[in-house]
């Protein structure tokens, strides 16, 4: 890459303004994420009783749907990442490539 186009990027402030958002985003949404997991995890771990509990009289226990949240709401967060960069970061960039070139 052109050493002045490096140079122009990086003093650009929408790009430390970019840089800051999705940093601040991307960490946020992980620490969430880590504690669902783990948390499911530790559930797993320290509490296998409530997770083995059927649910009514049927056969499921609450081990399944808590399981399947933890999926879904990683799906979930993935989606609403998806969709905040592409409604947010897109434009930023654009702005950042045009005020560069």
């Amino acid at each position: 890459m052109n050493e002045d186009l490096v140079a122009r990027l990086r003093a650009n402030p929408a790009y430390h303004e970019l840089v800051h958002k999705r940093s601040r985003l991307g960490w946020s949404l992980t620490a969430v994420m880590l504690i669902v997991y783990y948390g499911y995890v530790l559930l797993i771990a320290f509490d296998k009783e409530l997770l083995a509990t059927r649910m009514g009289s049927g056969v499921m226990t609450w081990g399944m749907p808590i399981g399947l949240f933890v999926i879904a709401f990683t799906v979930a967060i993935t989606g609403f990442y998806v969709r905040h960069a592409n409604a947010s970061y897109d434009k930023l960039t654009e702005q950042i490539k045009r005020e560069v070139a």
